[in-house]
């Protein structure tokens, strides 16, 4: 991990990200208590999220560029989100971080970062 550069170029660019993305809604897709929030046709899901990921990680600002100011906690109220869910969605996320090569610190630093947004989305109280 250089930290002279971000987290974005860490992770390997636009390629690395993508296949990040793809590997974190394979999982997701099939977790129980995911899976189901998610619409059968993942591909315009799985492609915001490769474009938020990149503006949140110091890449091109792709998100905003299409779809305005990010606001994802509000874009996301129509969806029960809980404290377990938060928890479930960073472990699917540890898993496809692992699972594309993503080595330590860099691996930990990452999910610290998702950390805060994945909790700050939840509108729900614990199941």
């Amino acid at each position: 991990m250089n930290p002279n550069n971000s987290i974005y170029d860490n992770l390997g660019g636009a390629e690395s990200l993508h296949r990040l993305v793809e590997v974190f809604y394979s999982k997701v897709q099939i977790h129980p208590g995911l899976g189901p929030l998610f619409p059968e046709d993942i591909g315009p899901v799985m492609e915001k999220q490769y474009q938020f990921l990149s503006q949140f990680f110091g890449g091109p600002t792709l998100y905003s560029e299409l779809h305005g100011h990010p606001m994802m906690r509000a874009r996301h109220m129509h969806i029960p989100i809980t404290p377990e869910r938060a928890e479930e969605w960073l472990q699917c996320m540890k898993e496809a971080l692992e699972e594309t090569g993503v080595e330590e610190p860099l691996r930990s630093f990452v999910l610290n970062r998702l950390a805060g947004p994945a909790h700050h989305f939840v509108n729900m109280p614990q199941e």
